[in-house]
């Protein structure tokens, strides 16, 4: 399927980003005639040995076949790139500079093969040239609350445009592939059923949800017969989750907080939280997994959904900020499979007794959003995003799709068991 503009043309086009909210997109931040330079013969030269059709304006191509990515503006591709790496990469197709009928694909390839990208001479002084974490981005009490506002308090129209209606906004479970759109919102209640299985939710559990989300999951837990505390830091999604709880008639059996998940009190039968680590910060993950072991009881079950990354890649993500960081999700970090079993094991006295991974279901899951979201881009125009943000979108969606295609990402259910000490 084409993403967007399926008619490429080798032209430069003009940014159509505002500068007021837009300024790096539609200034680019300025990089020596010498960096730019360099930046495009080590482009250049790592293009040639993928499996990608690059086309440059101007007449210039490389690669060795393969899905089609079009450069229209050289000369400002190659100097975001020189002066903002990956972020000025991102920020290139928001400005229209570059483009591909199938983004996902050329992502992919790109994703497949990020290891060879960078000469092995480069990669030894990133340092000097990869941006780093800005310190304003911590995920600190305070600064949680505006990284998170900053994502999903958007508006909760934008969300349910292309989500399904549970609004469940995390991987499903499918039994197949490839799906049908009408078949996503089994897909997430299997995804949710499974996570309640797992914290052997029902009858009269007390059930403790970090990341309300819209409420999905509270919704289907409450109607088994527990009674659930659900947290979140999103104002917009706390106010859409208690009216769908009362909608359900389970509002007598589903609290949500406006809350910290380090502000949380009390102890719980089972604890769930799904893909809500990611927006934690590694500096917070002790903090995280004992605050799990805090909250839930002796003899409980906790059921976690969380994405990783692979565990070699973790020492230049930790510090590196990217574009998914600036633009995206503001302060997120992925962990590996192997940091979060470490966590556990280090800081808490619970056990991992489960771990399935699940990458496959994500870009699937992916697919599905990105197509609806690009179907209905009309109405997210009506809705007041600009064309810029429209781009962002897709680029964020395409991006995650391809993270998964490949391998670089995956996704994985966790249950962390807290032996009774009574026994």
């Amino acid at each position: 399927m084409t993403i967007v503009e399926p008619h490429c043309t080798p032209v430069a086009r003009e940014a159509a980003a505002p500068p007021a909210q837009w300024p790096d997109v539609a200034a680019p931040p300025a990089a020596s005639p010498l960096r730019t330079a360099v930046t495009a013969a080590v482009v250049r030269r790592a293009l040639e040995r993928l499996p990608l059709q690059v086309r440059f304006a101007g007449g210039h191509s490389a690669g060795r076949g393969g899905p089609l990515l079009e450069v229209r503006d050289p000369k400002r591709f190659h100097g975001r790139i020189g002066a903002s790496g990956l972020i000025g990469f991102g920020e290139s197709y928001m400005a229209g500079e570059w483009d591909a009928p199938d983004l996902v694909a050329a992502l992919t390839v790109l994703a497949t093969h990020a290891a060879e990208l960078i000469p092995p001479s480069l990669q030894r002084l990133r340092g000097l040239w990869a941006p780093r974490q800005p310190g304003a981005r911590r995920n600190t009490p305070e600064g949680a609350r505006a990284n998170i506002s900053h994502h999903y308090d958007l508006s909760n129209d934008l969300f349910a445009l292309f989500l399904d209606d549970t609004l469940t906004y995390s991987s499903a479970v499918f039994r197949g592939f490839p799906t049908r759109r009408d078949l996503l919102a089994a897909a997430q209640h299997r995804k949710i059923d499974r996570l309640l299985d797992l914290a052997g939710a029902g009858e009269g559990t007390r059930l403790l949800e970090i990341g309300t989300g819209y409420g999905e999951l509270a919704i289907r837990a409450a109607a088994r017969g527990a009674r659930v505390t659900s947290l979140t830091l999103s104002r917009e999604q706390r106010a859409l989750a208690l009216e769908r709880a009362r909608e359900a008639g389970v509002a007598d059996r589903v609290r949500v907080d406006l809350c910290d998940y380090r502000e949380a009190r009390g102890t719980y039968d089972a604890v769930v939280s799904v893909e809500m680590i990611e927006a934690v910060g590694e500096e917070f993950w002790p903090v995280h997994f004992r605050t799990l072991d805090a909250r839930l009881a002796p003899g409980g079950r906790a059921a976690l959904q969380a994405i990783t990354m692979p565990h070699d890649r973790m020492p230049a993500s930790r510090t590196t900020h990217t574009w998914i960081q600036k633009y995206v999700f503001p302060g997120g970090l992925l962990p590996s499979a192997e940091a979060v079993e470490q966590h556990v094991r280090d800081h808490t006295r619970l056990t991992v007794a489960r771990r399935d991974g699940f990458g496959a279901h994500y870009a699937e899951t992916l697919r599905l959003w990105r197509e609806r979201f690009t179907e209905r881009a009309d109405e997210v125009a009506a809705l007041g995003f600009d064309e810029t943000f429209r781009r962002l979108w897709t680029f964020s969606l395409a991006y995650s799709e391809a993270g998964f295609r490949s391998g670089c990402l995956d996704v994985q259910q966790y249950l962390l068991t807290k032996e009774n000490a009574a026994r």
